[in-house]
């Protein structure tokens, strides 16, 4: 049974409206992180921790993001998307205040961790109302819309970071961050309606969330979709949690340098995505996944090099990272589409062990380059090449898109 047409698609007209509030809450995690990453060094110093620890900070947010969505796709299949919604954005909200307070880097990471549980709540539903409303090709070009929303927080989240703590302390981001949700929490209680096809309802009543993820991991082609997007955003997420330190510490840019060089890598990925919506009037999601992966292990493997090497300093390392990042503008959106059109009834719980993945490899991969620190970019570059390799894997022997693409 073919998941998808081959010839080209028509521009998708999704209500702006929608698209906006939508792509505000799958930023959640992205806010998160990119906003506070050019204050990680001072939180360091201020409450006393080593990089590691700050850097823990993170990965924790990364873990509560891939536990919590486990618990609230199962829930969003069987009560609708609004409630676990909101009150995930509740949670958020409050633990996003204790972290404004926190006195200690202990306190400051468990309280992480609840603002990833929090958080995820918006993520995992996001993508359900999206595969409730279109059709599977239609969603690969809802999701690209969304990540030009998305893709806004990695130029626009630093920069504003890094800005206000020439201004106020670092407690005041968190502060912003409890606005964020504040104001996420009143958008969707006052606009997003209830989804909830009433027959994804009933079969969710009729089986346990661990039979529901047990029917869709013994599905080969949509593990594998899931393992490549996985494996693919562990590779951001080792970027994102080890080059505040490369770059303030190491190459010694300030705060403020870094919030740019952080933005330039967001804008190569936004451009990614926007000419995917293009490609998609063409291509299959499918057969842009095939070449997508080809540039980013390719682009992996010169970063490598460089890392290792040492060649070209600091620019060496900045040119074959942007086009890694950049390549990874090609991915979310299709393999998103690839999963979730293979079970439709069951939208609320593949999207979220689509997150889960996302974030429990996401944590593992960034604990391992901080485990591995060194002072130098060999740890990030290694790791992110590892796991784009095994991520094409993945791709070819369990999702293998060519055969879909030639069905």
């Amino acid at each position: 049974m073919k998941d998808q047409p081959r010839e080209p698609v028509a521009e998708l007209h999704a209500p702006l409206g929608m698209v906006v509030l939508l792509g505000a809450l799958t930023a959640f995690v992205a806010i998160s992180t990119d906003f506070y990453l050019p204050a990680l060094p001072e939180i360091g110093r201020n409450l006393r921790a080593s990089a590691s620890e700050t850097e823990l900070t993170l990965a924790v947010f990364f873990l509560g993001t891939a536990g919590g969505q486990l618990f609230y796709g199962p829930l969003a299949d069987r009560i609708g998307r609004r409630a676990p919604l909101l009150g995930g954005i509740a949670l958020y909200t409050l633990a996003s205040i204790g972290c404004a307070f926190a006195t200690s880097i202990e306190a400051l990471i468990a309280l992480r961790l609840l603002q990833g549980l929090g958080g995820c709540a918006g993520v995992v539903i996001a993508r359900a109302v999206v595969r409730d409303r279109f059709a599977p090709q239609e969603t690969a070009h809802v999701f690209s819309m969304l990540m030009l929303v998305l893709g806004l927080a990695p130029i626009l989240a630093p920069l504003a970071g890094g800005a206000m703590l020439t201004l106020a302390p670092w407690r005041a981001l968190f502060w912003l961050l409890a606005g964020f949700g504040g104001a996420c929490w009143v958008a969707s209680f006052l606009s997003l309606k209830e989804s909830l096809p009433p027959s994804v309802a009933e079969l969710s009543r009729k089986e346990s969330p661990f039979s529901s993820y047990l029917v869709l991991v013994r599905k080969p082609r949509l593990v594998g979709y899931m393992l490549y997007g996985a494996l693919n955003t562990a590779a951001l997420f080792t970027y994102i949690t080890t080059s505040p330190d490369l770059f303030i510490q190491t190459y010694h840019v300030s705060p403020q340098a870094f919030g740019w060089l952080f933005g330039l890598n967001g804008a190569g990925l936004i451009a990614a995505t926007q000419m995917n919506r293009w490609l998609l009037r063409r291509r299959s999601y499918d057969e842009i996944l095939v070449w997508a992966n080809g540039f980013g292990v390719a682009s992996a493997a010169l970063l490598a090099a460089t890392a290792v090497t040492g060649l070209g300093g600091m620019l060496g390392v900045l040119g074959p990272l942007f086009l890694v990042v950049s390549g990874l503008g090609f991915n979310q959106a299709n393999t998103l589409a690839g999963a979730m059109a293979l079970d439709p009834q069951r939208a609320g719980a593949t999207s979220a062990l689509f997150g889960a993945g996302q974030f429990a490899l996401g944590a593992a991969a960034s604990a391992l380059a901080s485990a591995l620190h060194d002072g130098t970019a060999r740890p990030m570059a290694l790791v992110i090449a590892g796991t784009l390799v095994v991520a094409g894997a993945a791709l070819h022997l369990l999702a293998k898109p060519k055969a879909q693409a030639a069905a």
